[in-house]
Parts: C-alpha cells; sequence; structure tokens
C-alpha cells in the first residue's frame, strides 16, 4: 500500500471528535455576528440621532441639547429589549459587550502618558480605599439590618465597593454563593447603574465640575466598569477618560478582595479553601488593566506616530460604542423588579451615602490640588 493511500486511510479513520471542536468553533464564532451587527446597529444609530439634532440645530440657528450618543444608544437598548426583547440569536454576540469594553480600554491606554497615571494614582488610591472601607462596611451594616443572608449581603458589599457584576460573579464562585444570591445582588447593581447614568451628570453639571474632578468622582463612585465609563463620557470626553482611569484604579482591586472573602467564608467551612493564594490572585486580576499599562507605557516612550495614537483613540471609541449598546440591550427592566425591595434598598442606600461622602471627598481634593 502506498504511503498517500495510507494517509488518505488514516484520515477516513479520524474519529469525528477530533474534526468536531474546530468545526464548533466555527460556528460559535459565527453564531456571535448577529449580536455583535445588533450591537454596531444600536451604537451608530445613537451616533447617527447625535450628530443629526447637531446638524439640525446649526442649520436652523438653534441651541439644542447636546445628548451624547451614549445616553442614545443605552436608550435604543432599553427600549428594544424590554419591548420585542432580544431573540436567542442575538444574545451570544451581545455578551461581548464585555469583550469591547475592555477592549476599548486597552486602546485608551494610548490617549495617557504614564506621568498622568500616577499622578492621578496618587489622589485617587486613597480615595479608592476610603470609599472601598466605608462601602464594604457600610453595605455590611445594611445587610444586617434589613436581615438579608450574609452571602448576599456580601455579594453586595464586593459589588458596591469594587467593579459591580463582575466582582459578584468572581466572588460567587470564590464563596460558594447561591445562584440567586449572585442574581440578585447583579440585579440591584444593575438597576442602580442604571440610575447613576441620569443623575451623575446632572449632579455634576449642578456643581460646576471640572471633568478631571468629574470623572474622578465618577470612576469611584459607579459601580460598572461599563456604567463608570458611560456616565463619564455623557459628561464630556476628558471627563470619560478620567473615569476610566479612577475606576481602573479600583477594578485592581478585585483579586485581593475576592481573596480575602474567600479565606474568610473558607475558615467558616462555607467555602472551599485556597490552596495557592498566588495563584488565585492571579486568576482573579482583571488582565486588562496591564494592556492598558502596556499600551500607555508605548505612547509615553513615543512608539506610536501620531496617526497611529490617532487611530487607536477612534478604535477605542468604536469599542465603547458596542459597549453602551451592550448596556442597554442587556437591561431587563421586567428581571429587575422581580428581585424583590430590600436588596434595592440595602444598595440604593449604601450607594447613595457613598457616593455623597465620595464627591465631598473629591471636591475637597478638587479645591486643595486643583484637579
Amino acid at each position: 500500500m502506498s504511503s498517500s493511500t495510507q494517509l488518505t486511510n488514516f484520515q477516513a479513520e479520524l474519529p469525528q471528535e477530533s474534526k468536531e471542536p474546530q468545526s464548533r468553533d466555527i460556528w460559535e464564532a459565527l453564531g456571535l455576528l448577529p449580536g455583535i451587527a445588533l450591537l454596531f446597529l444600536v451604537g451608530y444609530a445613537g451616533k447617527f440621532i447625535e450628530q443629526s439634532i447637531a446638524r439640525y440645530g446649526k442649520a436652523n440657528h438653534l441651541t439644542l441639547p447636546n445628548i451624547e450618543y451614549v445616553l442614545w444608544a443605552i436608550l435604543f437598548g432599553i427600549v428594544i429589549t424590554n419591548t420585542v426583547g432580544l431573540p436567542k440569536i442575538f444574545r451570544s454576540g451581545v455578551a461581548t459587550y464585555e469583550f469591547w469594553l475592555k477592549a476599548g480600554i486597552i486602546l485608551l491606554g494610548s490617549r495617557f502618558i504614564l506621568g498622568d497615571i500616577f499622578k492621578l494614582g496618587g489622589i485617587s488610591l486613597g480615595l479608592v480605599i476610603v470609599a472601598f472601607t466605608l462601602s464594604l462596611a457600610f453595605m455590611t451594616v445594611l445587610g444586617r439590618r434589613f436581615s438579608l443572608s450574609p452571602k448576599l449581603t456580601t455579594l453586595l458589599a464586593v459589588g458596591s465597593s469594587i467593579c459591580g457584576v463582575s466582582a459578584i460573579i468572581a466572588t460567587q464562585g470564590a464563596i460558594d454563593a447561591d445562584e440567586e444570591d449572585s442574581s440578585t445582588a447583579i440585579a440591584a447593581i444593575l438597576a442602580l447603574g442604571a440610575i447613576s447614568l441620569l443623575v451623575f451628570p446632572l449632579v455634576g453639571h449642578a456643581l460646576h465640575m471640572s471633568d478631571h474632578a468629574y470623572g474622578l468622582w465618577t470612576g469611584l463612585a459607579v459601580d460598572n466598569t461599563a456604567e463608570a465609563t458611560a456616565a463619564g463620557a455623557l459628561y464630556s470626553d476628558t471627563a470619560g477618560k478620567f473615569a476610566v482611569l479612577a475606576k481602573t484604579c479600583r477594578n485592581a482591586l478585585i483579586g485581593f478582595v475576592v481573596l480575602g472573602c474567600a479565606l474568610y467564608w473558607s475558615s467558616r467551612g462555607q467555602a472551599a479553601t485556597v490552596e495557592n493564594k498566588s495563584q488565585f490572585l492571579w486568576k482573579k486580576f482583571p488582565k486588562f488593566v496591564l494592556g492598558f499599562l502596556l499600551i500607555s507605557a508605548l505612547a509615553t516612550v513615543g512608539a506610536f506616530s501620531k496617526g497611529q495614537l490617532t487611530a487607536l483613540g477612534n478604535l477605542s471609541r468604536w469599542a465603547f460604542l458596542l459597549t453602551f449598546a451592550g448596556v442597554g440591550l442587556r437591561t431587563n427592566l421586567k428581571d429587575l423588579g422581580k428581585q424583590g425591595l430590600r436588596p434595592f434598598i440595602v444598595g440604593a442606600t449604601g450607594e447613595i451615602a457613598i457616593a455623597a461622602i465620595t464627591l465631598a471627598l473629591v471636591l475637597g481634593a478638587d479645591r486643595i490640588f486643583h484637579l
């Protein structure tokens, strides 16, 4: 038998499962396309409406409110999800909004030099620690006062003090919390995040906050990275940049916080024991933070030309366009209403208190350091 015949026979006899994974991966990738296309259409619709209103006002010599595409994209997404619903064919692709969020933050690093990051980091780090400590303690006390389950209280505290849904999901697995507790905490955080998109810009404008101060406050007080980014961008492009930077400082703490929760609950015999703390930290650490710092370092040493920096900045904006559309498309108002009032009351009370305290701290820092 010739070698070519042997090869043909060998290929024919290969088990089908060796080919199936590759085929399945291709089909899964193709399955993302409808949802990604929907993200693009919703996001671009928001951009189109913003530009159309601006052109109409200019053509007719009218002074119209400048409503950013961010809000339009989120509103369009909310309307779609809560009227016609989100068909199954779109769901996996819409879920990629978190990928676009992280990609946008990494690319946003091209618009910062490390000196700016370190300068803001010195101020914000102290505020992050204060806000984290207050949020964790306040949420714990409130949860106990409202007789919430201990693990639900932990999830709400971690979600409000670090990075919202991501922190809740990471902590849920580490402390063996119930799915119901996790979904309840996530629903409360999502509802509060949606409200922050309306309230924070109004407060910022009423107090005539600078872009730097407002962005810092938003990054410290809004839980989810997507909502913090959106709330900052609704104020101004510059405020959006500083909101991302401050929020990234908070996100960097997630590994340590989740590890602490895991050790606490395992010591009580209610979670698996953490065998390798370093490995645990690396697994939970948000890798996009490192990507952001790497791009920023390259921009600082002049690795990119002016044209390349412009291109990276534009790619970041396109990524955020898909992100904001995803924020709206994943906000199901009916689901938020099913979770009961107590977790929402606890979350809302804690969020208002932390937002007010953080606002006072930021305004004080602005007066002293002239942010």
